[in-house]
Order: structure tokens, then sequence, then C-alpha cells
């Protein structure tokens, strides 16, 4: 009997433990951890040293995930599964996600680095007075070439020059539909926001006829590829040509007249954050001149941080292939929220496109 006591006490010393233990875990889940920060970005886009660093200073621990495209992220950010505290979405998705209720709304008393931004990146139509982002990086779509493996009259100053039959099998093409569609419109004289399916049949049956040089659709690895030059062209954002370049001084870039993308990513929490304050913190962090200076230098990608601007080479800033001044900015466009109805047709098309290639 004494024994049967005493188990009786054991188990509701147990369960007594075991409840508290419960309610502990859902504390931290609703009141957030202050120790751990899960950062969502696309790879290869951030230092790693500055992670250390924000870490030391902090003492916050960070978790790091990458995407690879929007949508992507869009997709495991609504699911909820994951407790992102930090995402990186450009224009169109941050619109897309402030619409969806997504996104906390930020507290700008905790962002006093937010003064280093140049105001030509604030209050965007897309998220007006920056109520729930702050920029990160910026830049445009263009191609990234190899004039030693091209015949020397293509200077891929227009779209056109991609579809030259001497460039059989010599092109590579990011896994991006708004992109590669946005190729195909602009190279028509389309928008490419545009919402019009005999356009978008026009653009892919356009495509269709590039396929003979296309080497492949292909995401990050893309820039190792063309450095070793396994390609001659290539379709890319930015400031993965200027990774390139760095390795490969054969490699130049070109942003087509007829137009290109124009794009911009920013810093937002999502609603799944459990450590909103130290949220905030890293984004402040990431504002500071020093910070985004280093990022930039390591990124290679043009920052809208004037204060940091003033810390890298001069050489750097003045180079209008990556830095391009407003005259040049007002010919390219932003990418806008399609709706999920042109999105999906966009996808189709792509995909349509891509199967072509088989």
């Amino acid at each position: 009997m004494k024994q049967l006591v005493q188990a009786t006490i054991a188990i509701m010393i147990a369960c007594f433990l075991l409840f508290f233990a419960v309610r502990s875990l859902e504390a931290v889940g609703s009141n957030g951890s202050s120790d751990t920060l899960t950062i969502y970005n696309w790879g290869e886009y951030i230092d790693p040293d500055l992670i250390a660093q924000f870490e030391e200073q902090t003492g916050i621990h960070v978790i790091y995930e990458t995407f690879d495209s929007n949508e992507a992220m869009y997709t495991k950010v609504q699911q909820g599964g994951s407790s992102y505290d930090i995402a990186v979405p450009s224009e169109y998705m941050i619109e897309t996600m402030i619409e969806d209720d997504m996104l906390v709304e930020l507290d700008h008393s905790l962002l006093p680095n937010a003064k280093n931004i140049d105001p030509y990146f604030l209050d965007l139509p897309f998220d007006p007075d920056n109520k729930f982002s702050m920029p990160y990086f910026w830049g445009t779509v263009g191609v990234v070439f190899n004039p030693t493996m091209v015949p020397e009259d293509l200077t891929f100053e227009s779209w056109e020059d991609l579809w030259d039959e001497r460039l059989k099998s010599k092109v590579f093409l990011v896994d991006g539909s708004r992109e590669v569609i946005g190729m195909g419109l602009n190279s028509l004289g389309y928008s490419l926001n545009l919402k019009d399916d005999e356009a978008l049949r026009e653009a892919t049956d356009k495509l269709k006829r590039l396929t003979p040089n296309v080497k492949a659709i292909i995401g990050d690895e893309i820039t190792p590829l063309m450095i070793n030059n396994e390609a001659a062209v290539a379709l890319t954002w930015s400031g993965q040509a200027a990774d390139m370049m760095w390795e490969n001084e054969d490699l130049d870039f070109a942003v087509p007249t007829e137009g290109s993308n124009l794009w911009f990513d920013n810093m937002v929490i999502p609603k799944t954050s459990d450590n909103i304050e130290g949220a905030h913190a890293f984004i402040n962090f990431m504002l500071d001149a020093e910070v985004a200076a280093a990022n930039a230098d390591y990124v290679g990608y043009s920052t809208p941080n004037a204060a940091a601007m003033e810390l890298l080479d001069e050489e750097v800033v003045t180079d209008e292939r990556f830095y391009p001044d407003e005259d040049l900015r007002e010919h390219l466009e932003v990418y806008e929220n399609l709706g999920l109805e042109w999105l999906g047709k966009y996808n189709e098309y792509f995909l349509e496109f891509k199967m072509s290639l088989n």
C-alpha cells in the first residue's frame, strides 16, 4: 500500500512539473525569445562576419536561412511553420505581404539609423512612409557577358542581341518568371508589369525562339559558372554580375536600352516573429553606415545607405552600371504586385518556356 501511495505521489509530481514546463514553453512562444533571431534572406546576401558582429554586440544568437525566390519565401512565411523574425523580400512581394496582413508595423523610434538612408529609396509606392520595411539593397536586371567569347558587334545594349544565332548554347538565364518573362516583354517594347494575355503569349513565343541559345536556366550557381567561363552570356541581377566581374575581369555588364527592372529589397518583420525587439535591433544594426558599407563591399549589390556610400571606393559608387543616376533609373520599371491571378499566368508562361528547352 505504501508503495502505491508513493507511486501515486510521484506521478502527481511529474504531472505537475510537466504542466509548468508546457506553460513555460507556451510563454516563450507567445512572448518571444530575446536571445535568438531567425533571419530568412536570399542566398549569398550578407557578410557572415556581420552576423558574428551582431551576435557579439547584442548577445542574440542568429539562425540564418535562405530562399531563392520571393514566391518561395512568401509561401514558407505564410504557412507559419517557422518563426521568422526577419525576411528580405522585394518591393512587389512586400506590397503583397502588407495586403495579406503578414507584416509587423515598424517602430521607427527603435531605428535611429534610418536617417542614413538616401530619401530616394524611402516612401516608395509599395510601402508608403516605410511603415513595414527598411531598404537593404537595390539594383537592376541586365546582361553580364564575356566580350572575349562573343562577336565584337554584340554589346547587349539591346535585348535583341541575346537572340543572335552566333550565341547558340552560350546563354544562361536566371530561374525567375518575372525576370525572364519581363525580358521577353521589354524586348517587344512592352511593360514588364503588363496584364495582357495576347502580349504574354507574344513574349513567350519569342522566348521560345531563344531556346537554341539557352544553355541552362539556373539559380545561384550561375555565379561560379560564369566566373569559370562556362557560358558567354547571362541574364542576371546587377549585384550578382558585380560578384562575377570581381572574380573574372573579362566580364562586363549592360542594361538594355529598351528597358528593364529596377528592384528594391527591404527588411521586414513577419508576424511569425518571436523576437520583435531583436528584429528591430538587427534592422537598425544593418542600417549603420559602417555595417552597410561592409555589407555592400562584400555582397556587391548597390546600397541605398547614403552614409555608407561615403565610405565606399569612389570607383564603385560612380560606376553607372551598378549605381545608375536618377535620369537612367527613370527608364527602368519597378515590379508591381500583379495579384495572384496574373502572377499565376506569368508562372505558367514561364513554365511553358522552360519545358520548350527539353
